[in-house]
């Protein structure tokens, strides 16, 4: 199948490169938005992965999200229809619904995001849910959590450095749950997509299957390094103090950056699963097993 992959150059878009490549003819397409553009899209399946992504320092325009993750996807959405492409896959992201999570996050939750960024991927996704579709074409739309793997230098890579120097962890007092999703995991879910032409259109979240706390990514850093950690549970609310502060000084610890450390965000993957019939090839912790191994680099 020949394949257009826009944002190929990223984290999840290298990763799938060489995941789909062995079986598909893939072709990157580099794209930004500009008014009035036409797209050519002359394939079988686009998988469109480009666009802003969130700014934890909170210095980006608001526009340019509504232009990179609506706009944009808007045009190809558009190109799409009138292509004889049969499948579109848009990464949106779970941030798209909420920004917080009580309990378990699932499709039916009433999207309500908080962030400009959250807010262009819902717009974009109520776009492409508002056309008609032709018959003969498939369209996902997917919502993964936190995406890990080698290479990726996130948060994950933050608690990792913590970890490698034996410097302690703060944050214990914080008790949280919250979802992954390795790259490969997310990379198995978009082939079946492709290849799979009985699994309905419609919304997915993709994540792992089990949830981990803080507290637990800690303990398997301490194992994949053999190093002994440290945790201490410091008031969650001298920590909060911090973060705030590192708010106006623009310092790594901030508010965001903290919520994302410590929120409790756990993410239901049981549509996907059932919709494609087949079990992720990764188990949670193996995946970020295989993240933090990549880091030792």
């Amino acid at each position: 199948m020949d394949i257009i992959i826009t944002g190929s150059t990223g984290f999840v878009g290298t990763n799938l490169q060489n995941y789909l490549k062995t079986s598909h003819e893939i072709r990157p397409l580099s794209v930004r938005y500009f008014s009035h553009q036409q797209i050519d899209l002359e394939t079988d399946a686009i998988i469109h992965l480009a666009g802003k992504a969130h700014d934890l320092k909170n210095v980006s325009n608001p526009t340019d999200y509504y232009e990179a993750n609506f706009e944009l996807t808007k045009q190809l959405f558009d190109s799409f229809l009138q292509s004889r492409a049969s499948v579109f896959i848009f990464m949106s992201t779970v941030k798209a619904v909420a920004d917080e999570v009580k309990g378990i996050l699932t499709e039916d939750e009433m999207p309500n995001p908080k962030t400009h960024y959250g807010i262009a991927k819902q717009q974009a996704e109520q776009y492409i849910l508002s056309q008609e579709l032709p018959s003969g074409k498939r369209v996902y739309i997917l919502r993964p959590c936190m995406i890990h793997g080698p290479e990726n230098k996130g948060n994950l890579n933050l608690l990792y450095q913590i970890v490698s120097k034996g410097l302690p962890w703060p944050l214990g007092d914080f008790q949280n749950k919250r979802s992954f999703l390795s790259v490969e995991n997310l990379c198995f879910v978009i082939q079946e997509l492709i290849g799979n032409d009985k699994i309905p259109s419609g919304v997915y979240q993709v994540s792992d299957d089990k949830s981990l706390s803080t507290n637990e990514l800690i303990q398997l850093i301490g194992s994949s390094l053999g190093k002994k950690y440290w945790i201490f549970n410091i008031p969650s609310s001298w920590i909060k103090g911090a973060a705030k502060l590192g708010d106006s000084l623009h310092l790594p610890l901030n508010s965001e950056r903290l919520q994302k450390l410590t929120e409790d965000y756990v993410v239901s993957n049981q549509k996907i699963i059932k919709a494609i019939g087949k079990p992720l090839p990764i188990d949670s912790k193996e995946g970020l097993l295989k993240t933090f191994q990549s880091f030792k680099k």
